[in-house]
């Protein structure tokens, strides 16, 4: 062979053996990332090639597919009452992909996540069709249709949870929205987004989990625990150490109360019962920002939680004096979710361990077969047994002979504090309305709630959240313990 014919031939096999570099990389190491590649169309057309798996609650199902026209999806999902359920499920759209459970879960429901290796298995052999999973949730279905139409027409939240494991009981938020009129890929899909999106109301933002408000006076319960832990006082029905008027420090301004009523050296039981501002700010003075803020760590602030859906970490922040005691008033830039407050009412109701909150029971193969069973999960220890159990008598006080009477049940011990948490510029803005609580059974606690209202329309002197929350409270109260009997 000559010299020339020698070069070609090294250099056409140079390139074969660049080709078959180039086919084994496409074929073995990138396989996975083409696969799952956005821009993959037949991935998406077999994602919706076949049914989805359900999201269940009390062992019905709230989702569903339909077979849809003129698209190469031939599935798309849709819910039953979607409004109601928006919050706990989020949205699964083929154009817009997914959110909440719906994405987070979207392995099960589509029958591609590892754990249903076998099923898919079987299924080649068996000839079956493939079929997606089901996600068993925690949730009450009437617990979370009381909390729904409480609220109403109003701008609000409400979390209910089982203190005794951290099961996410109700997740309702208002106004909310069908996610089944964007679940195609048409159009008027995209259009009925695009509306969503642009109304000034927010239906499509999770109150329940990823806004913050002030919590106002509800969050007088955890200043009360943290005086209790630090030693600062230990007998609830003894006088604290409150003068009336009291200073903020480092001002002149004067800490005030709400109307006519006995603060002046209070003990915790009265100044809870009355929600005495003067009595729990100089509290929370007196212990410091940095104990505050360790005791707020105890119940979950400042982290996000994970329920497996994300919820916004609530905010205790390092701070000056003043702010701080304002902060233990749940003022200032004290921020929480609703989530968050559910969570103080159920670590108290709980004896003072806080449990991490979920909302998934269970994951199904197709064939029903449990894949997965949650295990309740300890989050801390937020205050000692003892000093939860005053802090208990502290609060169903509120409800027996305070501002919380509202919350009541007949035959039922309840416990819970108002609030009602100043929003907007030197509090230009109507407030919003607070109530966390908790009922008590012969079998413990089985629900603590966290209810916050945001009613733009009520006249600024009838809110309160003794009036708009607490009774909203106490009807998805009255709902868990009656599904129970």
């Amino acid at each position: 062979m000559n010299k020339p014919l020698r070069r070609i031939a090294i250099f056409c096999g140079i390139l074969v053996l660049a080709l078959l570099i180039r086919d084994n990389w496409l074929q073995y190491v990138r396989a996975d990332e083409l696969n799952s590649h956005k821009y993959n169309r037949r991935v998406e057309i077999e994602r919706y090639a076949h049914e989805r798996g359900d999201i269940i609650v009390d062992g019905k199902a709230i989702t569903g597919s339909v077979e849809t026209e003129d698209s190469d999806f031939r599935y798309k999902r849709v819910w039953k009452n979607g409004p109601l359920w928006a919050p706990v499920t989020g949205y699964s759209s083929q154009a817009f992909d997914s959110s909440q459970l719906e994405n987070l879960e979207d392995g099960i429901l589509t029958g591609n996540d590892d754990q249903l290796f076998f099923d898919r298995t079987l299924s080649m052999f068996t000839g079956e069709e493939k079929r997606g999973g089901n996600v068993v949730t925690t949730l009450n279905g009437d617990a979370q249709k009381a909390a729904f139409e409480g609220l109403g027409d109003k701008k609000g939240a409400v979390v209910a949870l089982d203190p005794r494991s951290g099961a996410i009981l109700a997740l309702a938020s208002t106004p909310s929205y069908d996610p089944s009129v964007f679940a195609g890929n048409s159009m008027k899909d995209s259009d009925n987004r695009q509306e969503l999106l642009q109304d000034k109301d927010k239906p499509m933002l999770n109150r329940a989990l990823r806004e913050t408000y002030p919590p106002g006076s509800t969050f007088k319960v955890v200043t009360a625990a943290a005086a209790l832990e630090n030693g600062l006082y230990d007998d609830i029905d003894a006088k604290t150490d409150s003068p009336l008027p009291w200073t903020l420090p480092q001002t002149s301004v004067p800490l005030q109360n709400e109307g006519d009523i006995p603060c002046e050296d209070a003990s915790l039981r009265e100044a809870l019962r009355w929600s005495c501002n003067t009595v729990f700010g100089k509290m929370s003075d007196d212990l410091g920002n940095q104990k505050m803020i360790e005791q707020t760590d105890k119940f979950g602030f400042n982290e996000e939680v994970f329920t497996p859906v994300r919820a916004d970490a609530s905010i205790y922040p390092e701070d000056n004096k003043p702010q701080n005691a304002m902060a233990g008033i749940g003022q200032a830039s004290n921020r929480a979710t609703p989530l968050q407050m559910a969570m103080v009412a159920s670590a108290i109701a709980n004896d003072g361990k806080l449990m991490q909150p979920y909302m998934v029971a269970e994951r199904q193969a197709p064939n029903l077969d449990p894949v997965y069973t949650a295990e309740p999960e300890e989050l801390s220890r937020a205050l000692s047994g003892e000093n939860a159990q005053k802090v208990q008598q502290m609060m169903e006080t509120v409800v027996e002979d305070g501002t919380g009477t509202n919350a009541q049940i007949p035959g039922v011990t309840v416990g819970g504090k108002t609030g009602t948490a100043q929003h907007g510029l030197n509090n230009s803005e109507k407030p919003y309305a607070w109530f966390i609580s908790y009922a008590k059974t012969d079998n413990g606690s089985p629900v603590a709630v966290a209810v916050v209202v945001e009613d733009g329309n009520a006249n600024r002197d009838d809110i309160s959240g003794g009036g708009l929350a607490a009774p909203i409270a106490r009807d998805v109260m009255k709902a868990v313990i009656d599904s129970k009997k």
